[in-house]
């Protein structure tokens, strides 16, 4: 055996803990890879090390020497900076033979000491009386004294012996292990920085106390434990608390009131050390008292602002998902880690107090902040629970109830809002509590259901279990200043939280990899319920174009990434709360209750919610339920969706027979590179082939390339309501038999937009020709549906972003083209709307109103330049709701500074958020430097609060000095945004790719690269890359097509000649 495989087969036998050792001084380089390779790829530390300095670790490896001179990395050599000589195979041949001594003791899972080459483990050994001698092994001390030492002061986490650990997994990919030298599969938890397990927490006795003054509060919480293991330490996650006391007890006897406490910034947990050993099974008892910051980060306890008559006050809030409560008390903050909760608020006497559950106690008492007399307001304990759903809010509150439902339900709003502006979440609420209720076979556990506006909210929305927390946007709704898609989109997020009441909060995911399994869910349900509220809003049709698309665009970038990802530290889940999770996590669910039928479906949903109440599950739990409602291998097909990157282009072309169709899958990137390497997944396809004869649901292509009979060559379509994660690619023949088959009503909205969607997807990515997609797009010119209309304009929208620093005549001839396309359909529908209007077609009036005065059309910029002289004059009532962003938009592109002025002034003064975010995100709309650089000013001011930094930002992706102008304020202002938009949550990667991903040249990208390559990218990482992806695409594009493009737009008169048409 080679010393090479020898060093594999051994890291294989190790529990990922024992490698840190071996992160930290990794073997050296060999062959012809590069020094500057060397020092980065090799160095990289395993992922969820227990190294706490993981990302400041430097380079080990010889660079400085010449590739004959560096040694075998499998062989012994000298360490470049200890000087001491290094064995990999003796190493790690030393850690097997402990664990096997291990083995013999029962305990082989659990982590032994450091390796000898350590001076910490060599001092840790010597202090609980083991020594080394030989084969590093220690020896047995007393009887059961080794093994007591081993579970009590090192033995702190049970780990499963795993596959391939991810240190040999790099290697691998480095060409210095083969295929066939490590096992097979990478477990989805390994490395996880986790938790020790020796105890785990029952209950949470929590006080708390804010100071409105300082913007502190303080804290005390009292943990009730089970002990698993021999215990003489307790680890859990702190962040930006300052502990004063800390006092552990068991058996009814204190252990001790002044234990050893350190802590580990990078994995934000505190260790409480204590002499005394608690034995496994005991029953233990933490007490800590500590004070926090009220802090303005919109996470974990948190202060929220808003003005009412003139004076500025404040809310006490929470956002604990995915990992911030740990910032608001001491916490095991990990999904898995449920516990009953006993929260207690203390606050002056006017104050709301609000909690998960409803109010159980209420007393008077001395407050420790002033000496006053407080109200303390106990609520009652809460079912098992996760910590980040978790929920306590202290402010004036008004409050609207309904007991339309089994348990009250109430909406909050602070005193500044009109709260029967709650009215219409309030109502939908308790219908959709039933609706709920009925559908999953399952009663609402808790005793209310609270809902409250918050001023300041960094998501949409948080689904705290009985105390949901919103955006104002998205929960309180005025018909007479927001329009027919503000409304949709409240019903939405409503009904989604409501679901997550059941999928999320009930049953919870395991660990964060199975994110999508709560936010997918919840996606795909507020749809189904919102469907069967409101079938006019046909909300299946906007499905296709919205949840569907969404879910596609991202995953065609290489830097996407599976639906179930592995996620290993704390700083990598908010990056996943994207598309892929959501989007494509609901998309698949789509698809799976269309393979099984929505009965069946829903039964697997019901059984699912039964046998895990109130645990936590994986993917595979899910799966299972599914297999026994149904009988059929649902995990076997779905784990291929679930486990992998991507999705496939299905190529259509005619079979050998008459009546026989060949169908090919291929990875689809919007790069159009796919490496063979990356195309070796095949998805189970389920064709859905419609035809005139219907829809066959049973035909699935599985394997890369298959014929299929079909009863009719003449008119056939795949994917029909597109309900597969795919694309498809037919023919140019084919194609247009497809689009006439539309026009004679063979398909489906769903068919039409989804069909117009994937042509426009293929021909930017290099399957076809740019001028495809515009001519297919021109020929639907007679569309009378609204959703295939909104996809229409999205291709043309994404034509215009690609061709945005193009020459002007060029940009000029897309608009003229867009503008023939919209310009007579949205005279025809016009811009008035009535009380009784078809929510369907005001979108519709809404969205060729805007594409076409956008465009240029200067009967309706007319009309928004007179309606916004109306409304500055005083009428309010002349710009709809559905309409006021377009006509803000248009006077903006065509006047400005004194319509700047006014859009600003509304964005002040407006009463409504709706309103206000309307006139903000309209103000990035406009086009002198002068009038950019004022836009640009807002983000980091205190005109705009910290959850809305990139509304005035996103209309500046229009046109080229926008784009140009967002690069040079995010560089010029980059401490300043990372103060307000810190890393570690979601809103800094928004605002990098707001202002990278606009460019659209390989020599731009260059530029972003070269500026990142300076900074810590870490907590928006992942959306950077997923920038450059689409700056890569738009690039190869216009390499392929500019030419194409132009020659089009001449052809058909929009470049060139007088102008071109209107």
């Amino acid at each position: 055996m080679t010393a090479q495989v020898e060093y594999v087969r051994l890291a294989q036998t190790l529990p990922p803990r024992l490698l840190k050792f071996f992160a930290r001084y990794p073997p050296a380089v060999t062959s012809a890879t590069s020094q500057q390779d060397a020092a980065t790829d090799i160095a990289t530390p395993v992922t969820g090390s227990a190294n706490p300095n993981a990302d400041q670790t430097e380079s080990t490896s010889p660079t400085n020497l010449s590739p004959s001179e560096k040694p075998n990395p499998f062989k012994s050599h000298k360490h470049p900076e200890t000087g001491r000589w290094h064995d990999p195979v003796y190493s790690l041949r030393r850690q097997a033979d402990l664990v096997k001594m291990a083995k013999a003791h029962g305990i082989e899972d659990l982590l032994p000491f450091t390796t000898k080459g350590s001076q910490e483990g060599r001092k840790r050994r010597e202090e609980h009386g083991l020594r080394v001698k030989g084969t590093g092994v220690g020896q047995k001390v007393k009887g059961k004294a080794w093994e007591r030492t081993m579970k009590s002061r090192l033995g702190r986490r049970k780990e499963a012996m795993l596959g391939m650990p991810a240190m040999v997994q790099q290697w691998k990919q480095l060409g210095h292990v083969k295929d066939d030298q490590v096992a097979a599969g990478v477990e989805i938890s390994q490395g996880r920085e986790v938790l020790p397990s020796n105890v785990k927490p029952i209950h949470y006795s929590l006080t708390i106390e804010p100071n409105f003054e300082k913007f502190t509060y303080e804290g005390e919480v009292v943990i009730d434990l089970d002990v698993k293991d021999d215990t003489t330490s307790i680890s859990l996650n702190t962040l930006e608390l300052e502990i004063h006391s800390t006092k552990i007890a068991a058996g009814g006897n204190e252990i001790t009131s002044l234990p050893k406490l350190t802590y580990n910034d990078d994995a934000q947990v505190t260790t409480i050390a204590f002499d005394k050993l608690i034995p496994a099974g005991s029953k233990a008892q933490l007490t800590q008292t500590f004070t926090g910051q009220l802090n303005d980060k919109m996470a974990g306890f948190y202060r929220s602002t808003y003005k009412h008559n003139g004076t500025t006050k404040y809310l006490a809030t929470t956002q604990m998902e995915p990992t911030d409560a740990r910032r608001a008390f001491p916490c095991f903050d990990e999904p898995a880690l449920k516990a009953e909760y006993t929260i207690t608020l203390i606050a002056d006497k006017h104050l709301t107090c609000l909690s998960n559950m409803d109010q159980l106690s209420e007393s008077m008492v001395e407050s420790k902040i002033n000496g006053t007399e407080k109200k303390a307001v106990t609520f009652r304990k809460t079912p098992l629970m996760s910590s980040y759903l978790l929920a306590f809010i202290v402010g004036e509150l008004n409050c609207i109830e309904t007991n339309d439902f089994r348990v009250p339900i109430r909406v909050f709003a602070t005193p500044d809002k009109d709260i029967e502006h709650g009215r219409f979440s309030l109502d939908l609420a308790a219908k959709t509590l039933d609706f709920y209720e009925k559908t999953f076979d399952s009663k609402f556990p808790l005793p209310k259901m609270d809902m409250v506006a918050v001023p300041d909210f960094s998501a949409g929305a948080m689904e705290n279990w009985g105390l949901i927390t919103y955006r104002v946007v998205d929960v309180l709704f005025d018909s007479k200043t927001s329009g027919a898609s503000t409304k949709e989109r409240i019903a939405e997020v409503v009904q989604h939280e409501l679901a997550h009441q059941w999928f999320g909060n009930l049953v919870t995911m395991d660990f964060w990899e199975g994110l999508w399994l709560n936010e997918g869910f919840a996606t795909w349900m507020s749809w189904y319920s919102c469907n069967t509220f409101y079938p006019e809003w046909k909300v299946w049709q906007s499905y296709v174009t919205d949840t569907l698309q969404g879910a596609l665009s991202l995953d065609s970038l290489r830097s996407s990434h599976p639906i179930e990802v592995p996620v290993k530290r704390a700083d990598e889940i908010n990056q996943i709360f994207d598309a892929i999770s959501y989007s494509k996590g609901s998309c698949v669910l789509r698809m799976i209750s269309k393979y099984l039928g929505e009965q069946t479906f829903m039964e697997g949903i019901r059984r699912y919610l039964k046998k895990h109440a109130y645990g936590n599950t994986k993917t595979e739990d899910l799966w299972a339920a599914l297999s026994d409602a149904s009988g059929k291998p649902v995990q076997k097909i779905m784990d291929i969706w679930t486990k992998n990157v991507g999705y496939p282009v299905v190529t259509v072309d005619e079979g050998t027979g008459s009546n026989t169709i060949s169908v090919k899958q291929n990875r689809f990137l919007r790069t159009a590179d796919v490496k063979p390497e990356e195309d070796k997944t095949l998805f189970p396809v389920f064709l859905g082939l419609r035809t005139k004869d219907g829809v066959n649901e049973e035909l699935t292509l599985s394997e890369r390339e298959r014929e299929f009979e079909i009863p009719d060559a003449n008119f056939f379509k795949l994917n029909a309501d597109h309900s597969g994660i795919y694309r498809t690619l037919y023919s140019p023949s084919r194609l247009g038999k497809l689009g006439e088959a539309a026009k004679q009503g063979l398909l489906s909205v769903e068919d039409r937009a989804g069909m117009i969607a994937d042509a426009g997807a293929l021909a930017s990515s290099g399957y076809g020709k740019t001028s495809g997609i515009l001519s297919l797009v021109k020929s639907f010119n007679a569309e009378p549906e609204f959703v295939v209309w909104s996809e229409l304009l999205s291709r043309i929208s994404s034509i215009r972003s690609a061709w945005v620093f193009e020459p002007e005549p060029t940009r000029d001839a897309l608009k003229s083209f867009q503008r023939s396309l919209v310009s007579s359909q949205a005279q025809s529908k016009g811009w008035t709307f009535t009380p009784e209007e078809d929510h369907i077609q005001a979108q519709f009036k809404a969205l060729l109103f805007g594409s076409a005065g956008l465009a240029g059309d200067e009967k309706i910029v007319k009309a928004a330049q007179d309606m916004f002289d109306k409304f500055t004059h005083g009428d309010r009532g002349a710009i709809h709701p559905n309409i006021r962003g377009s006509v803000y938009a248009i006077v903006l592109r065509n006047g400005g500074k004194h319509e700047y002025d006014a859009i600003f002034h509304e964005y002040q003064t407006a009463n409504d958020a709706d309103e206000r975010n309307t006139a903000l995100r309209s103000l990035g709309r406009v086009k002198t430097p002068e009038l950019i650089d004022r836009t640009l000013s807002l983000p980091l001011s205190d005109h705009v609060k910290g959850q809305d930094v990139y509304l005035p930002l996103a209309g500046l992706r229009h046109d080229a000095k926008g784009i140009e102008a967002l690069w040079a304020w995010m560089t010029n202002n980059w401490e300043a945004i990372e103060k307000k938009c810190p890393p570690g949550l979601t809103m800094l990667s928004s605002v990098v790719q707001m202002c990278t991903s606009g460019f659209t040249t390989e020599e731009q990208l260059d530029k972003v690269q070269q500026w990142f390559a300076k900074k810590h990218t870490k907590g928006f990482d992942r959306g950077l890359e997923q920038s450059y992806d689409s700056v890569r695409a738009k690039a190869k594009w216009l390499g392929r097509d500019r030419g194409d493009v132009e020659g089009w737009l001449k052809k058909e008169g929009f470049l060139g000649g007088e102008g071109g048409k209107l």
